[in-house]
C-alpha cells in the first residue's frame, strides 16, 4: 500500500473580478437559505475558501450585505416597468397588467422572498430602501394613472394623497403575498399567478374608480358677493 498522500484538489484561482461575482451570487444563495444570522466562515466553507478571502472582497459582513441589496433588488429592476406606466396609449387595465407579470418573474423568486423577509426580522434597511424605490418608481406612477384614468385633476392641481398611494401598494401586497405563501410557508399555489395578477389589476382599477374620487377633495370656489 502507497504511503503517499493523494493530492487534493486544488481550488482554480479566478481573476478578481470573477471572484467578486462567485462571493456575491454565493452570498445571496447563502442568505436567502440560513438570513442574515448566517455566519461568513460557513458561507467560506461553502465557497472552498478562507474567510480572509472574503473579506479581501468585502472588508466586513454589512459590506457582504449591501452588496446582495444591489444583486437581488437594484440589479433585477427594470427600467421599462417605468415605461409601461407612462405610456398612455395602452389602457391602464392592459399596462398594469402586463407590469405585474413581468415584475411578479422577478419578484416572486426564492431568493428575493426570503431575503426580503429575514432583512426585515433583522433590521436590516433593505426593505426600507426598496420599499421607498417602489413607492416613488411604481405606486405613485400608478396613483397619477388612475387620476387620468378617471378624469380627476392632475398632481399638479390637487398633490397626490397617503390614501391613494396605500391603495396601489395593495397591488404588491398581493404579489408579495404569493411568493410568501410559496417559499415562507410551503403552502402550494394551485392557480395561475398571471390569472391572479389579472384579478387583482380588475379589482383594483374598479375599487380606485369610486374610492379615489372620494379621497381628492377638491377646493370649493367660494364667490364673494
Amino acid at each position: 500500500m502507497s504511503n503517499e498522500t493523494p493530492n487534493l484538489p486544488v481550488r482554480k484561482r479566478l481573476k478578481r473580478e470573477d471572484r467578486d461575482r462567485e462571493i456575491a451570487a454565493a452570498a445571496v444563495a447563502f442568505f436567502a437559505e440560513v438570513g442574515f444570522d448566517g455566519d461568513t466562515r460557513e458561507l467560506a466553507r461553502r465557497l472552498g475558501v478562507t474567510q480572509s478571502l472574503i473579506f479581501r472582497y468585502f472588508p466586513n459582513k454589512a459590506a457582504l450585505i449591501e452588496r446582495v441589496y444591489q444583486e437581488v433588488y437594484v440589479g433585477r429592476w427594470n427600467p421599462y416597468w417605468e415605461t409601461i406606466i407612462a405610456d398612455r396609449s395602452v389602457p391602464l387595465q392592459d399596462r398594469l397588467v402586463r407590469l405585474y407579470k413581468d415584475y411578479s418573474r422577478v419578484s416572486l423568486t426564492y431568493d428575493w422572498v426570503r431575503i426580503f423577509m429575514f432583512s426585515g426580522l433583522k433590521g436590516e434597511d433593505i426593505n426600507t430602501r426598496y420599499l421607498r424605490f417602489l413607492k416613488s418608481r411604481i405606486l405613485e406612477p400608478i396613483a397619477i394613472e388612475v387620476r387620468a384614468e378617471i378624469g380627476l385633476p392632475s398632481v399638479d392641481e390637487i398633490p397626490l394623497q397617503d390614501s391613494e398611494i396605500e391603495l396601489a401598494w395593495g397591488i404588491n401586497s398581493r404579489i408579495f403575498y404569493l411568493g410568501q405563501r410559496k417559499w415562507i410557508f410551503n403552502v402550494p399555489l394551485d392557480l395561475d399567478i398571471d390569472l391572479i395578477i389579472e384579478h387583482t389589476i380588475t379589482t383594483y382599477l374598479a375599487g380606485a374608480k369610486t374610492v379615489v374620487p372620494q379621497l381628492i377633495q377638491i377646493p370649493t370656489v367660494v364667490v364673494s358677493s
